[in-house]
């Protein structure tokens, strides 16, 4: 399950549907927005035009928009203030623009469906900044804050426990299809540097009740290692604690407890295991 920071493509595609689903027929509002946003999406190719400057004349269209319907407080109208929140906040990432943007949708929409959603978004970007920094944080090269919990069997659990091991950190759920598609080859690495020094810890992010369909799904898929589960979903403990946003999420640890790499996986996997255990 990758990170939730969309295109603008992809907000599109949440949001123009409901103009289609409202009525038979849109309303011209709704079509000048879809119209400018479609632009906005096809000039967002190859991840260039993705900065305030680039997108100048596109958010003059913007603001057009809303002086054309100054007064008008309905839904279509207050998804134009929306549209470019987002593109602050998605596309541009200056997330102080974008949130004040919201607050003044909430201030002059107030009894919109958008408006309503605004303190929820606002906390979710918090939430998100303070991620990012704890993310920024876990460089490679800095030693990996410890942990002191326990596992899926009740016993105590931390990386210095694994001193003198290189250590995989794995963030991951039995909902999240990367993270099960990835698991053949991090077996499959286990088993054969286990015996060399190398150990993983599991995070699963599953939720609450399904801890009994977890211990199934390990035993079943070859995965032996140890494994910490609180239920609690995207607010599980340590995914909270290492600013975890999207899984799959790794750490790869050297014999010390020091970041190597981050979100290693696939082919690149087992070389980067091989280095750190410093075997052929």
């Amino acid at each position: 399950m990758k990170n939730r920071l969309l295109t603008m493509l992809a907000v599109a595609a949440l949001f123009l549907p409901s103009f289609r689903a409202r009525a038979a027929e849109p309303s011209a509002t709704a079509l000048e927005l879809s119209n400018l946003v479609f632009r906005i999406s096809a000039s967002l190719k190859d991840g260039q035009n993705r900065t305030e400057a680039d997108q100048a004349d596109h958010l003059k269209e913007f603001d057009a928009l809303l002086a054309k319907h100054k007064g008008e407080t309905n839904d279509d109208v207050a998804n134009i203030a929306f549209m470019k929140a987002t593109l602050y906040l998605q596309v541009f990432q200056q997330m102080d623009k974008g949130s004040e943007m919201l607050k003044q949708l909430q201030r002059d929409f107030p009894a919109s469906k958008q408006a309503k959603n605004v303190d929820t978004m606002l906390a979710n970007i918090k939430k998100g900044e303070e991620s990012r920094k704890i993310q920024d944080a876990l460089a490679v090269q800095s030693a990996f804050p410890d942990f002191d919990v326990k596992d899926l069997d009740g016993k105590p659990m931390s990386v210095a426990a694994y001193k003198g091991k290189v250590v995989m950190i794995d963030f991951w759920a039995t909902w999240c299809g990367p993270c099960v598609g990835e698991v053949p080859n991090v077996a499959a690495v286990y088993q054969k540097y286990h015996d060399k020094g190398f150990e993983i810890i599991g995070v699963s992010l599953d939720r609450d009740g399904d801890k009994d369909k977890l211990i199934s799904f390990t035993k079943d898929h070859n995965m032996p290692w140890r494994q910490y589960f609180d239920g609690k979903f995207w607010q599980n403990d340590l995914a909270v604690k290492y600013g975890i946003q999207s899984i799959p999420a790794t750490f790869l640890l050297d014999t010390s407890g020091k970041i190597i790499a981050k979100n290693v996986r696939g082919e690149a996997l087992e070389p980067a295991v091989k280095k750190a255990l410093g075997v052929n």
